[in-house]
């Protein structure tokens, strides 16, 4: 194949698309496929494990339910057992990806009784799929409308009750008549590093990675109390031993490894100190807006917003303030530098 002639088709997307494909295939295999298997968010899990117990004792559709939380907590995953659990089919799809009340009601449609629909980052979805969503959820039914202006029809569509389950990593923009229709809700919070220990231990034990104690409590102290970068920096760490050790992950090898990789020992990586560096050496803490503080580390706005300053606010290393973001004295201290006594005038930079 000439690659010159392909539009879409260069050796760089291929292989991305190929490692995409692969760590898909791999974060599949990890998950738990019910709750019996499922490590931490133990208070979620039992109310969880008793709203299915008793519609299956019911012999009833599971009611819907919403899950809220930062990403990689589980929500997928929790979707997936609720469906095993009930043992019905799941169909997965996104809120961006329902742009019309139109696609919503094709896939309404096609549901099979009792079946899952998950529907992720469900704040996304747009206002009239929203709308048409409420009568669903409660009526089992949708209005589907047959040409337009004044000679509009609108003709009812009967569906099998089915399972809704919503998630969001921001449940302050769910609408509070569409927050009202779920029967059960549960917010996912961060993992204590005791559960991350035994997750770490669980997938090694399904990937075959010969791990040592020391090596789980390494990685499980990095990263970040989440299931997901846990399970990713085991893979890491796991390639680490296989090219520069024996093969086995012990602590010096995890150590080592995630050094390679930029992730300290509080789980920070390069764009986390990228930002805590710049806040204090270039803006003598600040306080600074967000946009000049993503322009001087050369990210995007919503990436230093969405992906690095909610883990520097949780660990106490970043403030927001309505003048601008800065800098705590934890965050000098872990750069090993002397914080000021108060942000100079000078280093006081505004939003636009």
């Amino acid at each position: 194949m000439n690659w010159d002639d392909a539009t879409d088709e260069t050796p760089e997307r291929l292989v991305g698309a190929a490692a995409d494909r692969e760590d898909q295939a791999v974060e599949a295999a990890l998950r738990p496929k019910d709750l019996g298997e499922f490590i931490g968010q133990e208070r979620v899990r039992q109310q969880l494990d008793l709203v299915l117990k008793a519609a299956r004792q019911r012999g009833a559709t599971a009611d819907h339910v919403l899950l809220s939380g930062a990403p990689g907590l589980g929500k997928t995953t929790l979707s997936m057992i609720i469906a095993a659990e009930m043992g019905v089919p799941i169909r997965i799809t996104s809120g961006p990806a329902i742009q019309h009340a139109g696609d919503l009601a094709a896939i309404l449609s096609s549901l099979g009784e009792g079946e899952v629909l998950f529907l992720d980052e469900i704040h996304r979805m747009s206002r009239p799929a929203e709308e048409m969503l409420y009568m669903a959820m409660e009526d089992f039914r949708v209005d589907v409308v047959i040409g337009k202006g004044p000679g509009a029809t609108a003709i009812p569509l009967e569906i099998p009750p089915f399972t809704l389950v919503g998630a969001t990593t921001r449940a302050g923009l769910l609408p509070g008549p569409l927050r009202d229709r779920f029967g059960f809700t549960a917010r996912l919070e961060y993992y204590e590093t005791a559960d991350l220990d035994r997750i770490v231990h669980r997938s090694a034990g399904l990937l075959g990675v010969d791990l040592t104690h020391e090596g789980a409590a390494e990685i499980a102290s990095r990263s970040r109390g989440t299931p997901r970068i846990a399970n990713r920096l085991l893979r890491r760490v796991r390639d680490y031993a296989q090219v520069k050790a024996d093969g086995v992950v012990t602590h010096d090898v995890a150590r080592r490894g995630l050094e390679l990789y930029e992730v300290d020992e509080l789980g920070l990586d390069s764009l986390d100190r990228a930002v805590i560096e710049v806040l204090c050496r270039h803006f003598g803490g600040g306080p600074v807006g967000v946009s000049t503080l993503a322009v001087a580390v050369g990210e995007e706005r919503e990436t230093v917003e969405e992906v690095a300053e909610p883990f520097l606010v949780r660990i106490g290393f970043l403030a927001r303030t309505p003048r601008g973001r800065v800098a705590t004295p934890a965050a000098w201290r872990h750069l090993g530098l002397d914080a000021p006594p108060s942000p100079t005038a000078e280093a006081t930079l505004f939003e636009e």
